[in-house]
């Protein structure tokens, strides 16, 4: 009887932290923070700039001086997000972004990552992570 009451308790136990990591996309925000973006390319990482997240408004990316506007943007129980303005370089000059997916688990620092299709068709992804 020890042993199946045990067995219960370490499976609601599981079940409330599975939803505890969950509970942060819920709400539709991303913790606020200054999120700094990067990309892998030949052999290096290269800075993109620092999105900063304030509620449901973005600001940048920037790489120098600050950013003049903020946008808003949504983002869905499965952590996807929507951009609502543009996204500096990831929206100009061609390129666009097919997808943003956020990462929100528990003890992790926050990201999202960026895919961006470029005019070619190829694509390029950038991680932002919360620093």
């Amino acid at each position: 009887m020890t042993s199946r009451i045990s067995c219960i308790s370490g499976i609601l136990l599981l079940m409330a932290t599975s939803d505890a990591a969950r509970a942060d996309f819920s709400d539709g925000k991303l913790p606020d923070g200054t999120y700094h973006c990067e990309v892998y390319l030949l052999g290096a990482f290269l800075n993109l700039g620092d999105i900063t997240i304030k509620g449901n408004v973005y600001t940048g990316p920037v790489t120098f001086g600050t950013a003049l506007q903020g946008y808003n943007y949504q983002m869905n129980a499965n952590g996807e997000i929507t951009w609502l303005g543009p996204l500096g370089g990831y929206t100009t000059g061609g390129n666009s972004v097919s997808m943003t997916q956020a990462t929100l688990d528990g003890e992790t620092t926050p990201s999202f990552d960026i895919i961006l299709k470029q005019p070619d068709g190829a694509f390029t992804a950038s991680t932002c992570t919360k620093g």
